[in-house]
């Protein structure tokens, strides 16, 4: 083999590879493009929550009175303040020892 056989295999291995490097370039411009990374998070999203969905249907029949309990802690949770008000009013209802007076001084 000379010199100018390797020279020209050297410049076609150097031509494929810059071919294939300019195609992964465009592969990685075209997957960084912001509508693209638009519609992968949207997928991502929409596979994630279905995802959870079912695992939350699966768990909910394996043990449903769990469930039920945890749904309503959190509900309870969520409407702390508003049970104390009337649990409040309602201990003052229940002891108040003269029912002609009211709760406040004003009124």
């Amino acid at each position: 083999m000379n010199l100018t056989e390797r020279y020209r295999q050297a410049e076609a291995r150097a031509d494929q590879r810059r071919a294939q490097f300019l195609a992964s370039a465009s592969a990685a411009k075209a997957r960084i493009a912001p509508a693209q990374l638009k519609q992968d998070a949207k997928q991502k999203a929409a596979g994630s929550l279905a995802n959870g969905r079912d695992y939350i249907t699966a768990k909910v029949q394996e043990r449903p009175i769990a469930a039920g309990a945890a749904a309503a802690a959190l509900v309870i949770y969520l409407f702390r303040r508003p049970l104390s008000a009337l649990f409040k009013r309602t201990y003052v209802w229940v002891t108040n020892r003269h029912p002609e007076r009211a709760e406040t001084d004003n009124g």
